[in-house]
């Protein structure tokens, strides 16, 4: 069964920024300067009310961010914490061979030999590459990294992943 979020999480609002509102935003997407095309977003559980962007900038690995209707720190204050996200319309095409985390999700995962593993349980994003995180039936969990030569095939249409174990990867 596929894992289908209608919502995907881009951030989360880790503090204030100055006196004027702005607030500093952790991004969770692979491409930070994504930002520069957010128009709008939605804050923690609530799924109904958008926050609109008035401007974005960067300071580092950080974005800087003005929210229509937030003038005061006080009233940025009380943002902090809160994650943000785009609804699964809003977010950004994908290329050949990319998915979305909450897609592969729960994928079988075998090996070249055709032995089944378990399923995909999360993946971990690294600075160098992503981690799959594969359980199976027993609850063992196996770290396969997301590079071409562990991972050779993801079928999303099967919903299938092949991997090519080394020695002691499995064990």
């Amino acid at each position: 069964m596929m894992n289908k979020l209608t919502h995907f999480k881009i951030g989360k609002i880790v503090s204030t920024q100055g006196l004027k509102g702005e607030v500093r935003v952790y991004s969770y997407t692979d491409d930070i300067y994504r930002f520069d095309e957010l128009k709008d977003f939605y804050l923690g559980k609530d799924l109904e009310n958008k926050w609109d962007v008035e401007k974005v900038r960067y300071k580092g690995n950080m974005i800087i961010m003005k929210i229509k209707g937030i003038e005061t720190v006080e009233e940025a204050e009380k943002l902090r914490d809160k994650f943000m996200y785009v609804s699964r319309e809003e977010s950004r095409d994908l290329k050949e061979g990319e998915y979305f985390i909450a897609d592969m999700i729960g994928i079988d995962v075998y090996t070249v030999d055709g032995e089944h593993i378990g399923v995909l349980d999360d993946v971990l994003q690294y600075a160098a590459n992503d981690v799959y995180l594969v359980k199976n039936s027993e609850g063992k969990e196996f770290m396969i990294p997301a590079i071409m030569k562990f991972v050779p095939t993801i079928d999303m249409n099967e919903r299938k992943m092949i991997i090519d174990p080394i020695k002691g990867m499995l064990d």
